[in-house]
C-alpha cells in the first residue's frame, strides 16, 4: 500500500500528490492529513477516479482514508 502525507499542506497540493499516485497505478493508498478542506477535496478525487474511500481516523484536525481501486 502506498502512502501519501499531506499533514500540514493546502491545496491544491495534498491533491496533486494523491493523484500523483494513483496515475502511477496504485490500487491502495493511505492518505494521512489535517486540513478538513483537503479531505473533501482528496475524497472527491478518489471517488472521481473510481476508488472507493474508507476513514479510518476521521478526527478534527487528523484524519486518515485508505483508498481502494
Amino acid at each position: 500500500m502506498e502512502k501519501v502525507d499531506v499533514r500540514g499542506l493546502s491545496c491544491p497540493m495534498p491533491v496533486l500528490k494523491t493523484k500523483k499516485v494513483m496515475d502511477s497505478g496504485a490500487k491502495e493508498i493511505l492518505v494521512v492529513g489535517t486540513s478538513q478542506v483537503s479531505k473533501e477535496n482528496v475524497t472527491k478525487l478518489a471517488r472521481s477516479q473510481g476508488y472507493e474511500v474508507i476513514m479510518k481516523v476521521d478526527n478534527k484536525d487528523n484524519w486518515e482514508m485508505e483508498l481502494r481501486k
